[in-house]
């Protein structure tokens, strides 16, 4: 319930600051006067900001389960020790963290683990082959514990609505930075241009570049949260460090870009600026510090 309050929450002040910045600066009612509605145009950015970003997340089980391969351990049929342990492991962790006890899955793959969902009590934890194969039972379970942090914290939640919010400027800057061009430059009178349709276009790019650095921010931070997360859950900060450092020491496998943040070690990214996780080593610092 307290998500859905903030999702609305967050959609009327992301349109309540669009609109008084507008009016404020008189663009509001230069634009009206010259034929674009701002009102709508702010109705239809939220929308299409925020739709995107919803079904993504209210997916992402089912999309998480098929993109990996991920084969969920039945809670009452576990085949072998591995899965007994690691399905008993995670029950404890989130009846620690006072959450719903989430599907536990196994997936083929270099070290990875992620978790994913779109409600606390309804969630995903996946462990890859590669990670159970390469780390003890101690370091395991830090994972573990920093996975379930994850969804205790509300992450998959956060991150959603933090990109509708960045995808609702995305769209409504593009829109009217478009409508100026198309008047000031190419001149159109009636309606409506073709140089409306490239401005738009070659912002949304622009603008969503600068949008993706943003969510990669707020990304990196949740995972110092997870970490510390895993920390309290455990009772001690030594078993996160030596994963960490154990992590530091493998190659991680890759996941799909579409939730590529929700893993314990993130993919490779083009600079710092876009890495949805932090080094390993910046990590393990902050756990050192308390």
């Amino acid at each position: 319930m307290k998500r859905i309050v903030l999702l609305v929450l967050t959609n009327l002040a992301v349109m309540l600051v669009l609109s008084a910045t507008l009016r404020i600066l008189g663009i509001d009612r230069y634009l009206t006067m010259n034929g674009l509605n701002v009102s709508q145009l702010l109705v239809f950015s939220v929308v299409v900001g925020f739709t995107g970003a919803i079904i993504s997340l209210l997916m992402s089980k089912s999309m998480a389960k098929w993109s990996t391969g991920a084969q969920v351990i039945a809670p009452n049929a576990p085949r072998t020790q591995q899965e007994a342990w690691l399905l008993d492991t995670v029950h404890q962790l989130a009846d620690r963290a006072g959450i719903g006890r989430p599907e536990v899955a196994i997936y083929e793959g270099p070290p990875n683990a992620f978790a994913t969902g779109a409600f606390k009590n309804d969630a995903l934890v996946a462990v890859s082959t590669g990670l159970l194969e390469s780390m003890t039972e101690e370091e395991v379970t830090a994972v573990l514990g920093h996975e379930v942090a994850h969804i205790a914290n509300g992450d998959m939640v956060t991150l959603t609505l933090i990109q509708g919010v960045v995808n609702t400027f995305v769209v409504f800057l593009a829109r009217v930075v478009g409508y100026f061009i198309d008047k000031a430059v190419f001149r159109s009178e009636r309606g409506i241009g073709p140089g409306y349709y490239i401005t738009v276009i070659v912002c949304e790019i622009l603008f969503g570049i600068v949008a993706s650095i943003i969510v990669a921010w707020f990304s990196r931070q949740r995972e110092y949260r997870a970490d510390a997360g895993s920390a309290h859950l455990l009772g001690s900060r030594d078993p996160m460090i030596r994963a960490l450092a154990r992590l530091g020491g493998l190659e991680s496998g890759p996941l799909p870009k579409s939730f590529e943040a929700s893993g314990i070690a993130g993919g490779g990214a083009i600079s710092a600026l876009f890495a949805s996780h932090p080094p390993i080593q910046s990590r393990i610092a902050a756990l050192q510090r308390g």
